[in-house]
């Protein structure tokens, strides 16, 4: 069995004691909620402090889940991060909906769920943005982002001036689920620099299922990611922490990945040479995960993998669209699924 959340490594962790309630109609402003946590070290310096967020939302309530959202925020900064990450589609808690064919009944109806999809012009990313201004903490924000069609699945990154620096759909949506077979699905993998200090380090997302595929932190290892932050919103087994370990192993790369608590939780990080940092417990609460940036550029530089050694000419087959007739596939709705079209 995997160690679950080395405290010596994570530094810090936030666990709830007592219980927030906050119904679909407040607007009043949530109390503090008493934490325990340890400082960080005195020899923090030259550290990237990640704040995983593995926090349970208000179900498919926007404004009390951005409410909740922001006091973690706050919470994470008085830890000492630089950065926090949410879990998968935050705003509205991975919130499904019941289909008219589906004997599954969800609290939503389609209409519903799609209501609640807000853009990256919504009161919702802009209070993020002026959290992140203020603290001086960049913020990984997740949310159903509102689309021509059908939703995506997205996080956006904000910098510690508040700018929205870049903002990432999706790619693998989980289309054998009926919910995400409701998802536009993202165009690509995208990387960006976002200063940190008196450092600066090139990050990339890639969002749950994303991270099943090593096509997904490869490419962004050769876009020229440093770190690679996941939003998550699944059971973590075993060989899925090894797989994400091995993503962080084989490309050189630090990964860190939020989850939500409860039956999900295992919040985890890894380090450039693939070393763990933490793995979480279910609980809920905040797990600080410390990168060393002038050790990730030095096994960047050292590394036999990555892109040290690759032979791309060799790999045309990886962009093929054929396949054998074995892994054909019906999504949610019972359709095949289409390569080319999703």
């Amino acid at each position: 069995m995997r160690r679950i959340c080395n405290p010596a490594a994570a530094f810090s962790v936030f666990f709830l004691t007592q219980v927030i309630s906050i119904t679909s109609a407040t607007s009043s402003l949530i109390q503090s909620v008493p934490m325990t946590w340890q400082h960080l070290p005195a020899d923090s310096s030259g550290k990237i402090y990640v704040g995983l967020l593995q926090i349970d939302p208000f179900d498919s309530d926007v404004t009390a889940n951005m409410i909740k959202g922001e006091i973690f925020c706050r919470r994470a900064k008085e830890m000492g991060a630089h950065i926090v990450l949410f879990p998968e589609m935050w705003s509205t808690g991975y919130t499904s909906f019941h289909h008219v064919d589906n004997d599954d009944e969800k609290p939503l109806d389609f209409e519903e769920w799609q209501s609640k999809a807000v853009g990256v012009d919504s009161e919702f990313i802009k209070n993020y943005q002026r959290i992140a201004k203020e603290l001086e903490m960049a913020i990984v924000i997740t949310y159903l982002e509102k689309w021509e069609g059908l939703p995506r699945n997205s996080a956006s990154l904000i910098d510690t001036r508040g700018n929205l620096l870049m903002t990432y759909a999706k790619v693998h949506t989980c289309d054998f689920s009926l919910m995400e077979r409701y998802i536009t699905p993202g165009e690509g993998f995208f990387v960006c620099d976002l200063p940190v200090g008196k450092d600066t380090i090139s990050v990339g997302i890639m969002i749950c299922f994303d991270r099943e595929f090593p096509e997904s932190a490869r490419i962004l290892m050769l876009e020229g990611a440093e770190i690679i932050l996941t939003p998550n919103a699944c059971i973590l087994h075993d060989r899925l922490i090894d797989q994400f370990q091995t993503r962080a192993f084989e490309n050189t790369v630090g990964l860190a990945m939020a989850n939500y608590p409860g039956c999900k939780g295992r919040s985890c990080a890894f380090d450039a040479g693939g070393e763990e940092i933490l793995i979480a417990d279910e609980s809920e609460g905040i797990f600080l995960a410390s990168f060393d940036f002038t050790e990730i550029k030095t096994k960047r530089r050292r590394t036999i993998y990555g892109n040290a050694w690759r032979r791309p000419l060799k790999y045309k087959k990886l962009i093929s669209t054929d396949y054998d007739s074995i892994f054909i596939r019906n999504d949610a709705l019972g359709n095949r699924f289409d390569r080319e079209e999703r």
